[in-house]
């Protein structure tokens, strides 16, 4: 029998604070790993927090890739966003916060200025290939899930979708998962152009943000990919609506048997635009029955709200995957004979 999960702010909150009772509460080290991506023909970072026993041990660990937002990068999910202290609340658990500059994740269409930009690629390819051949992980999809926030929680929704073998869970919080869905629509001519509302700027306020946009950020160090005009890609994310049809979610989710899916989580503060879009897409899960799991709290798209819902995200996904890998009991039929 299918089952349909709907988990609410109360059940959850429960369900983290007994899982993480035992453990202790203090934030792991980070360490930041360099190598050369082929994907998209540059040296990259990611970050990783290992368990505290991994040099002691000869165990194999489940992963968790966390994706970052538009305009952020690799350190983000470890600086401001909880990760290290919540990893720390388990034992058994690798998180990887790997870099997709302003991507959205997707081998664009068309590239320019001699850059190759299969950022799809970099994540599911390089990344996940790197981590499997340098750390001890449980490299199958059972041991592996991703989640991310706003245009990762795209990301991770949308890779997830388009490389089910790969991942055991897939999780958005605050994601923009109508994305795609909204340049295709303006590729058919559906939508008008998209219209940014900003105020008048004067030519000194203009230089002022052309200079700050040019600025490389010291914290991501990634030679010639640390400012934001370098580290958003010179060409076409989508060319045709055709094209942004393939990096759809809502599209994606009736191209995969419901038997392959992975597990889904999802949510978003109820003061944030973007919960439409998790809404919409929950209400597509649950009428399917597939099984997943939302929830919604107050808060907006800012790190108060991601500091609260990284908590939940670790919890749910390490629990999927630990049942998975036959680390919970399952419990036995009864039978009706």
């Amino acid at each position: 029998m299918t089952v349909r999960r709907i988990v609410y702010t109360a059940v959850l909150a429960i369900f983290v604070a007994s899982v993480a009772a035992p453990a202790a509460a203090q934030s792991l080290d980070l360490e930041t790993v360099e190598f050369f991506s082929p994907a998209v023909d540059r040296t990259m970072k990611y970050n990783i927090l290992l368990p505290r026993d991994y040099e002691s041990s000869t165990q194999r660990y489940p992963v968790l890739y966390l994706l970052h937002g538009l305009t952020s990068n690799y350190t983000a999910w470890g600086l401001s966003n909880g990760a290290p202290f919540y990893a720390a609340l388990y034992d058994d658990l690798i998180v990887v916060m790997p870099d997709g500059g302003n991507s959205w994740y997707v081998n664009w269409a068309e590239n320019e200025g001699g850059q190759q930009n299969n950022w799809e690629d970099h994540i599911v390819q390089d990344v996940v290939n790197h981590v499997d051949w340098n750390f001890r992980t449980v490299a199958r999809r059972e041991g592996r899930s991703i989640a991310g926030l706003s245009m990762g929680g795209y990301g991770s929704i949308t890779l997830g979708l388009r490389h089910p073998e790969m991942f055991i869970s897939i999780g958005s919080t605050s994601g923009a998962l109508e994305h795609a869905r909204q340049t295709a629509r303006r590729l058919r001519g559906e939508a008008s152009p998209r219209r940014r509302q900003q105020r008048e700027m004067t030519d000194a306020e203009r230089a002022a943000r052309e200079e700050r946009q040019r600025r490389p950020n010291p914290l991501i160090g990634v030679d010639g990919f640390s400012s934001q005009v370098e580290r958003s890609p010179q060409g076409q994310e989508f060319v045709t609506a055709e094209d942004a049809d393939a990096y759809d979610p809502f599209t994606l989710i009736d191209q995969v048997p419901v038997e392959a899916l992975p597990h889904i989580y999802l949510d978003c503060g109820t003061e944030d635009r973007l919960i439409a879009g998790a809404r919409e897409l929950a209400g597509i899960l649950f009428e399917r029955g597939i099984p997943f799991d939302y929830m919604q709290m107050p808060g907006a798209h800012n790190s108060a709200y991601w500091i609260q819902s990284m908590g939940r995200i670790v919890a749910v996904q390490y629990e999927v995957m630990q049942r998975a890998l036959g680390q919970r009991p399952f419990g036995r039929r009864r039978s009706t004979n």
